[in-house]
């Protein structure tokens, strides 16, 4: 047995392997805590004692992590998060945590408790770098707002190494693969969609949340005001207050939209039913596009150009770069694009393109001059 100056104390039971940390709590009473190891358990003593110089009372061990999730879900995220992320956490926690640590405690929760799950979720061998990230991101934040709220006394995530950022290397189309790919879907159904994306980097769900009240075709503006959920098919708020932005548009997509408001107007007066919200690009009623709709004809589109599949935000990746690779200040690009920081746009688009590193070359000849005679 080994006694604590500051009035805990640890000892081992041999006869179940373990080791006990006892201490009195700031309610008073005597508290014990118990380990696998000598080392775990002055960990538990030292949390212990911390807690009672704070006047911080014990808090009850019968609250799991599954029933925290459920409270945390219920009220913080569902009040101060987009439908969007609030269905994201729900469907991490309910795949990736409840699973491996859900059962658990939510005060005896330990870093080994978050490592085994990380460890585990990456044996499994189908999940990415990315989503296994996530699910550690998805655990941090919610044990944080248990910390705020008193429910422990520390969050364990954040003692365990984060995984790695999944790397990759972003492949938008190039300026002549841009111009193959207008030839291929000229008087296709979704023309004015795909061009738009491209003239202008929005992204998806503010492009099929765009209604005729925030296009202005005198001026040659659009004006991001919202964004449409992929999956309840509501609008809300824009991503960040930096993606409430004015855009002008460049000539030829100004050219395309004034033609597809006039063919609009043409299957509107034909259709039975019309949705009266006036949105931009529409089904055959006037009703908001299917984002996995969308996303499976641009796939179609490019298989016909014979050019390499991607991802609708890809389109928003080859307008940054292109813009980049023209010369186009970052600040300007952040903007145009919404980030809620320049550092975004620097970190996403930092890589060196061919075009870029020409047009370096090309300035530093102009600076050196004529190379000196022999």
């Amino acid at each position: 047995m080994t006694r604590s100056t500051t009035g805990g104390m640890i000892r081992e039971h041999p006869a179940r392997s373990l080791w006990e940390a006892r201490w009195v709590g700031a309610d008073g009473r005597k508290h014990s805590a118990y380990a696998k190891t000598r080392h775990l358990a002055q960990e538990r003593l030292r949390a212990g004692l911390a807690a009672a110089d704070a006047g911080i009372k014990p808090i009850a061990s019968k609250l799991t992590l599954n029933a925290w999730l459920d409270e945390w879900l219920e009220t913080t995220v569902a009040a101060r998060c987009r439908p969007s992320t609030a269905r994201s956490y729900r469907d991490v926690a309910r795949r990736y945590i409840r699973p491996a640590i859900g059962r658990r405690s939510l005060a005896k929760l330990t870093p080994e408790d978050v490592t085994r799950m990380l460890v585990d979720l990456t044996a499994r061998g189908d999940l990415s770098p990315t989503t296994v990230r996530y699910a550690y991101v998805v655990l941090r934040v919610a044990l944080g707002r248990a910390l705020k709220s008193g429910r422990v006394t520390r969050n364990v995530a954040t003692l365990v190494d984060p995984p790695s950022r999944a790397t990759f290397e972003l492949a938008p189309l190039s300026a002549m693969q841009v111009a193959t790919f207008r030839a291929a879907i000229a008087g296709h159904r979704l023309e004015a969609l795909f061009l738009t994306a491209l003239g202008l980097g929005a992204r998806q769900g503010e492009l099929l949340a765009l209604r005729w009240a925030d296009v202005d075709l005198e001026a040659g503006t659009v004006t991001i005001r919202a964004t449409l959920d992929p999956l309840s098919g509501e609008l809300g708020e824009p991503k960040t207050e930096h993606s409430r932005r004015t855009l002008r548009l460049p000539l030829p997509v100004a050219i395309v939209m004034r033609r597809h408001r006039v063919e609009q107007a043409a299957v509107r007066a034909q259709a039975k039913r019309w949705d009266s919200r006036g949105f931009v690009f529409t089904t055959s009623t006037g009703r908001p596009l299917s984002s996995q709709n969308v996303t499976r004809d641009l796939h179609a589109a490019l298989a016909a150009a014979g050019l390499p599949r991607q991802r609708f935000h890809d389109l928003r990746h080859a307008f940054a770069t292109l813009q980049l690779e023209a010369g186009a200040d970052v600040f300007e690009v952040s903007r145009a694009l919404g980030h809620a920081s320049i550092a975004t746009t620097a970190n996403t688009y930092g890589h060196f393109t061919r075009a870029m590193a020409e047009r370096s070359a090309d300035r530093m000849t102009a600076i050196l001059g004529e190379p000196a005679s022999g």
